[in-house]
């Protein structure tokens, strides 16, 4: 395993890459979730352990703030078959969290949202391991978003459940 050795050749476009998407992914999320929550979402019943509305954007703007500065450190890193893979990774997982807003509160379906987010955690947890074999800082930096997913799952299997 390898630690990240920065490259000379592009610094600002890794940067670049490393930010654009992740924001990308936010936006789209946004566009599905803020015109859906009232009144659709605020009329589910909601489970004991639902956190306040007002949790959600702190911990997703961390969580993307994280993610952006894992990928940044593995597209720093050395070209290697681990590193495409760890890419590929990242970017089906990203891909997955964009369209869980769309499946759960633009569809206004729990179901589609369960579907959804058990791949998408795996797709994290995959991405995790791969992202160990380049840079060890940056799979750890994943794992806020790994438990984040874990936790959105059991929260969205209630949300189904009960409504």
């Amino acid at each position: 395993m390898t630690e990240t050795i920065a490259h000379p050749r592009r610094p600002l476009a890794d940067l670049a890459w490393a930010i654009a998407p992740v924001v990308l992914a936010s936006a789209l999320g946004q566009l599905a979730s803020f015109p859906n929550l009232a009144p659709w979402y605020a009329s589910l019943v909601k489970p004991s352990f639902n956190p306040p509305n007002w949790i959600f954007g702190p911990v997703w703007t961390t969580l993307y703030v994280l993610m952006a500065l894992a990928v940044w450190r593995i597209l720093r890193a050395p070209e290697s078959p681990n590193r495409r893979m760890a890419l590929t990774l990242f970017f089906a997982q990203l891909a997955l969290n964009a369209a869980w807003s769309w499946m759960f509160f633009a569809a206004h379906s729990p179901l589609l949202g369960l579907i959804n987010v058990i791949p998408q955690w795996l797709a994290v947890v995959a991405t995790i391991h791969f992202f160990r074999k380049v840079d060890r800082t940056a799979a750890y930096l994943m794992v806020p978003l790994a438990c984040w997913v874990a936790f959105a799952a059991v929260l969205n299997a209630a949300l189904w459940r009960l409504n």
